[in-house]
Order: structure tokens, then sequence, then C-alpha cells
């Protein structure tokens, strides 16, 4: 009888260790998915920017007709690259950045580009639009360290022992993170 006891005490514990670690992977999981939904959010908003910011800048500089056209284009694609948070690995996650850099190239262009319209500058609709346009870029950069600091949880839990070994046997399996674009760990040269 204290045989069986031991036993079952024994299979008791390691139910409930399985269970609350896989509850814990299930958590930290969702907390990834809660902030890379974040960053989706946040990369929408300056997608939805930019129409109005295309049609203000328009009136101004009819002859910048390039600059404005990379924009709109690079939006468009940029809307095309959809990732699923149970499908972030390293590939399409670099994807969406590529796409991502694409639009913030193109508008950083379109920026320098109207510091030669002295009107355009001065409109209160355009000045309204760039201070919504940092904020949001700022709002992206805090989304992306929420989410790689989310991830990073996740996959501390997924490689630790004996966590490992629940998240093996359930299929969960580290995530990637966002990472700095090519070159940016090189300065910008200025030139005067």
């Amino acid at each position: 009888m204290k045989k069986l006891l031991i036993l079952g005490s024994i299979v008791l514990l390691l139910a409930w260790w399985l269970s609350s670690s896989y509850n814990r992977l299930v958590s930290k999981n969702e907390e990834a998915n809660a902030a890379w939904q974040n960053v989706e959010s946040d990369y929408q908003r300056r997608l939805d920017l930019i129409p109005n910011l295309v049609s203000t800048v328009k009136g101004y500089a009819e002859f910048e007709k390039s600059t404005l056209e990379a924009v709109v284009q690079a939006r468009a694609q940029a809307t095309q690259v959809k990732l699923d948070p149970s499908n972030l690995n390293k590939e399409n996650l670099a994807a969406f950045q590529q796409a991502q850099g694409a639009v913030s190239s193109s508008l950083s262009r379109l920026l320098v580009t109207v510091e030669q319209y002295p009107d355009l500058k001065a409109n209160q609709n355009f000045l309204e639009l760039q201070a919504e346009l940092t904020g949001t870029e700022n709002r992206i950069k805090v989304s992306r360290n929420n989410f790689n600091e989310a991830v990073k949880n996740y996959n501390l839990s997924v490689k630790s022992f004996p966590t490992n070994i629940m998240a093996s046997m359930f299929g969960f399996q580290a995530r990637a993170y966002f990472e700095a674009d090519a070159g940016a760990e090189k300065a910008p040269k200025v030139e005067f």
C-alpha cells in the first residue's frame, strides 16, 4: 500500500510538472504572438499614413512624380507580405523586413525631397502627417523591441532543460528575432 501511495504521488507530480510546463509554453507562445500583432499593427499604421502624405505632397511637388510613385509602390509591395505568427521563421521575417525597409527607404527619399519645398514644409497638414509618421516610427521600434523580448522569453523556455523535452514532444520550436537591417552596423557617411 505504501509503494502504491509513493508511486501515485510520483505520477501526480509528473502530471503536474507536465501540465504546468505545457501551459507555460503556451502562455509564452501567446505573448510572442500578441507582440507580433502589435508590430503588424504599428507597421499598418505607417502604411495607412502614406496615402495622406503622398496626396499632401503631390499638390506641391508635381514634378517629383517618380519619388511619389516609389513610395506608393513600396507601400503596395509591403501590404502583400503577410505573416502568420505561427510561421515566423527567419526567411519569412527577413522578407517582411525587406518589404518594410523599402517603405522606410522611399519615405526617407520623399522627406529629403520635401526639403526643396518651403511652402510644403510650412503646410499644417504636412507637419501633422510628418509628426504622425515620426511617432509611428518610434512605435514600430518599441513594438519590435517588445517582440524580440517576448521571443527571447519564449525561446529560453523552449530551449531550457527540462522544458525542452516538453517543447519537443508538443512541437514548440524556437522563433526568429527581428534583426538589424543589412549595413546598419556601419555609420552613415556624412559629407559637407
